[in-house]
């Protein structure tokens, strides 16, 4: 086994302790538990799955005509009329 050291919460210290004596384990013993659970956990193909169902709605999205309002102006020209003209770029 690897030694670890590691940071947790206040609440879940008293949590670890809490379980641990429920259980009958020790503190580490319940993190290694806790360790194999999450690694045998999938959370990669749920993300993959997640970013498919947006590519999907986004594509759908860009197929959809707006209708056009006919504005004859844009956005540039409504600050220069504000404004001013832009400062000079160097």
């Amino acid at each position: 086994m690897v030694r670890k050291q590691v940071y947790i919460e206040e609440r879940q210290e008293r949590q670890l302790k809490r379980r641990a004596r429920e259980l009958g384990v020790s503190e580490a013993e319940l993190i290694r538990q806790g360790i194999d659970r999450i690694g045998s956990l999938s959370f990669l193909p749920r993300r993959e799955e997640a970013w498919r169902a947006a590519k999907s709605l986004i594509r759908q999205r860009m197929k959809i005509r707006l209708r056009q309002t006919g504005r004859a102006w844009r956005r540039e020209e409504l600050y220069e009329q504000r404004l001013g003209p832009p400062a000079p770029r160097h």
